[in-house]
């Protein structure tokens, strides 16, 4: 999305030429095949690393506060979060108005709509959760100034593209990237309830089970189903995503807490995902070690159960 906001090794971008010619390489081959597809807006902000900034800045975050753990360099070498560098409140509209711009060149690399990730211990939620937002000013404090910016960009995104072409992502009991609120209901009812006002295309919530984005597989139990939590409060279309298997998927679809469920590591796995779960087939195995090799082991050499299925298979054969 911007510089600023580049925080892991080999992530994609959408903030030059360059960059949106490429992506329409991509959602040419997608629309080709019938697809549509939306393009995630990310800005890591203090779990981001000076390795990966143009001039090796700080991250930057709502706080002076580091978080806790590791993350990887632009060498892939694991190193400690730095200590952000506090936003000041007169880069705040800058800041809105990359979303913007990001939203605006996705349009053009001709995706069909763009995701706010305001999830997973990454800017937007570190805005909002009082262990990182330490701030006096109207985007720390209460409730209403937290999520202040979720909103802001909600509604820039939305004037630029389209309501009926923007979603967002939360994750309100997550734990990822050293996030995690205290007492997350009151909080995450209010910004609910408020994108719920911009009719917004889709909620996507990640369930609390599925806590280490990439990291790990962590597994907590006893936790509420943010789905059903927060189904009452959005009347519009609901993404449930986490930790889903088949079964389980089409349980949560079926008792009406979602309308759809994304997955994600096991379409890593599983390039004929959709057909194996119409099917009832076996999904194979994802192998976490090769997530973030940089290379196409464990990204593309993945097999369809019939060779036919497979679209890495169906390119070659025409090629």
């Amino acid at each position: 999305m911007s510089w600023q906001g580049h925080g892991h090794p080999n992530v994609p971008g959408i903030h030059t030429a360059a960059q949106v010619a490429g992506w329409r390489l991509v959602t040419d081959a997608v629309h080709a095949r019938g697809g549509v597809i939306f393009l995630q807006l990310w800005h890591t902000g203090r779990v981001a690393h000076s390795s990966h900034q143009s001039d090796g800045s700080a991250p930057v975050g709502p706080s002076a506060i580091a978080a806790q753990g590791t993350t990887l360099d632009r060498d892939f070498k694991p190193v400690p979060y730095e200590l952000p560098r506090a936003l000041q409140t007169a880069e705040i509209p800058a800041l809105v108005d990359t979303w913007r711009r990001a939203a605006a060149n996705a349009m053009a690399a001709g995706f069909d709509g763009v995701e706010i990730h305001g999830a997973n211990g990454y800017l937007l939620e570190q805005f909002l959760q009082t262990r990182s937002n330490h701030r006096s000013d109207r985007y720390g404090g209460c409730i209403v100034n937290r999520c202040r910016l979720h909103l802001e960009i909600a509604d820039a995104v939305a004037a630029e593209v389209g309501a009926d072409r923007t979603g967002i992502r939360l994750s309100p009991w997550g734990i990822a990237n050293d996030s995690g609120e205290a007492d997350p209901l009151p909080l995450y009812s209010h910004l609910v309830r408020e994108l719920a006002a911009r009719r917004l295309v889709y909620l996507h919530l990640i369930e609390p089970r599925a806590s280490g984005t990439g990291k790990a597989d962590i597994v907590r139990e006893g936790q509420p189903s943010a789905a059903a939590t927060f189904r009452p409060l959005w009347p519009g279309v609901l993404i449930d995503a986490g930790g889903f298997d088949r079964d389980g998927a089409l349980q949560a679809v079926r008792d009406g807490h979602a309308d759809a469920v994304a997955f994600g590591r096991f379409f890593i796995s599983n390039p004929d995902l959709p057909r194996r779960i119409e099917l009832g087939l076996p999904f194979t195995p994802y192998h976490r070690p090769t997530f973030y090799g940089g290379g196409a082991a464990g990204y593309t050499d993945y097999l369809a159960l019939d060779p036919a299925l497979d679209p890495a298979a169906e390119t070659a054969t025409a090629a």
